[in-house]
């Protein structure tokens, strides 16, 4: 075959550290702008991220050159450089390990950018924590709760 066709949709979902409340609503659509902005960099082309103060939500376009878990690293290591190279929180900022990947086909694609678009109105009635299980177990993925969040002791 001489060329390469492909269609991956992703939904990625990752949280700040602890799930400390850092996103600020002042400084939330630049962070946006940004991460972005690496998405598009690493040749795959962000359709929508958007969030609340604990996580974020990325509806992606992925290239099949550049692996997920690759994208992400980028992705969370220069998104967290420009938060505290910007001194947008009073700690220094950091994304937990880790994080959530979906797959979806074209025809889901409407339905997937209104879900992460409404963010700030889904999350008036269900925690970040009740939303993960709850995907995780719409998506038949296996999981133990205990090591779904890193904790503060």
């Amino acid at each position: 075959m001489s060329n390469t066709y492909y269609q991956i949709y992703l939904h990625v979902i990752f949280a700040v550290k602890y799930r400390n409340a850092a996103i600020k609503p002042e400084w939330e659509k630049l962070l946006y702008s940004v991460m972005s902005k690496l998405i598009n960099e690493c040749e795959c082309k962000s359709i929508i991220i958007n969030g609340v103060e604990d996580h974020l939500h990325c509806l992606i376009a992925l290239r099949p050159k550049i692996s997920v878990s690759d994208l992400m690293r980028v992705v969370k290591s220069k998104s967290s450089k420009y938060i505290n190279d910007h001194h947008f929180t009073p700690q220094k900022f950091q994304w937990q390990n880790g994080f959530a990947t979906f797959s979806f086909s074209k025809r889901s694609l409407n339905r997937v950018y209104k879900y992460v678009e409404n963010q700030k109105q889904h999350h008036k009635s269900q925690t970040f924590k009740e939303e993960y299980i709850e995907e995780l177990k719409y998506q038949e993925i296996s999981f133990e709760e205990k090591y779904l969040f890193q904790e503060l002791v």
